[in-house]
């Protein structure tokens, strides 16, 4: 069976006490709301992965990887096993929303429209993409 190792990206940042993750729809039908993610080349590490695939995916130049939150093995709809990694980064760099055409191979004719959101009720993430926000999201109580 064919393994398919994948990166992806939870993007934060923190608005009026509260943390906020970066998600996306894009032009085409059916790919529902994600969050940044791409495939590890050969010959890079996941993290060079998330590295390139966030500024390919989201424009955005000023992210810090603050850790990997998860990693796990994703049967995709496709059929191709994923090996995949979560990583939490950071930015300040953040607009409320935009939209960014991501930069790499096969992407040319997309559209990505970025926005926020507080609690994984906010949005229905595609399948797969919000398994670990909750480590993220979670509120801690005193």
């Amino acid at each position: 069976m064919q393994v398919v190792e994948k990166a992806f990206g939870y993007i934060t940042r923190e608005r009026e006490e509260q943390i906020q993750v970066l998600v996306f729809e894009q032009n085409t039908i059916g790919a529902g709301i994600q969050v940044p993610k791409g495939t590890v080349e050969e010959g890079e590490t996941p993290l060079e992965a998330v590295k390139r695939e966030m500024f390919e995916e989201t424009g955005l130049t000023s992210l810090v990887v603050q850790g990997l939150i998860a990693q796990d093995y994703f049967n995709h709809p496709s059929g191709i096993l994923q090996k995949r990694y979560f990583y939490h980064l950071t930015t300040n760099e953040s607009p409320d929303s935009w939209q960014h055409h991501p930069t790499g191979l096969n992407e040319g004719d997309l559209l990505f429209s970025f926005y926020w959101i507080s609690a994984e009720q906010d949005a229905l993430l595609a399948k797969g993409h919000g398994d670990y926000l909750y480590r993220l999201l979670a509120k801690v109580e005193n």
